[in-house]
């Protein structure tokens, strides 16, 4: 039986880890993006909505802001929600069912 070199099994080992510790700190970056960019729109969101008040108590009607195509942001949000809440029960969970669906 031929002998085994426990430094070149570490170092196997490692490399193997290694790869796997730069997966799931790359997933990690990328899942703290997603939460930095929500956390920017639902801000964004916030101004918008002050923006269009203002712009209303300023004198501007919301018939005429629609026609320059600014209808009210919340109107907005509430029909992309819809859509991307039926469009998630589509996909499986992680234990592979549907979720949503009922």
């Amino acid at each position: 039986m031929p002998t085994i070199d426990i430094e070149q099994t570490r170092n196997q080992a490692r490399a193997l880890l290694d790869s796997r510790i730069e997966s799931v700190t790359n997933l990690v970056k990328t899942r703290q993006r997603i939460t930095e960019l929500r956390e920017q729109l639902a801000d964004a969101e916030r101004d918008d909505k002050r923006a269009y008040v203002r712009a209303t108590r300023d004198g501007w009607s919301p018939e005429e802001l629609k026609k320059l195509g600014l209808e009210s942001g919340a109107a907005t949000r509430r029909r992309k929600v819809a859509t991307t809440r039926s469009a998630a029960d589509d996909f499986p969970s992680s234990d592979g069912e549907v979720t949503g669906a009922e």
